[in-house]
């Protein structure tokens, strides 16, 4: 990799910026499931358009997804 050489003023500017980038990123993804997998399973099933199978299947993948057991409980509230 090659040496970039910049001022330290925008070096230090540049770091900033990362670090409200990565703040600002870690708040809009860490609600992003806003309801229970139950509700989103009911929403789907209220449509009549997908099958009892593919119902049990969404459910099942939203329960075991990594996302919901990591930010699951931190849902925001309707």
């Amino acid at each position: 990799m090659a040496n970039v050489t910049i001022p330290k003023a925008k070096y230090e500017m540049l770091q900033r910026q990362g670090r409200a980038y990565r703040k600002l990123a870690e708040h809009i993804f860490e609600l992003a499931i806003q309801d229970p997998v139950e509700d989103v399973v009911e929403d789907f099933k209220g449509s009549n358009l997908y099958t009892d199978e593919f119902l049990k299947d969404l459910e099942d993948g939203l329960r075991k997804s990594s996302y919901v057991k990591k930010y699951g409980n931190k849902a925001a509230k309707k």
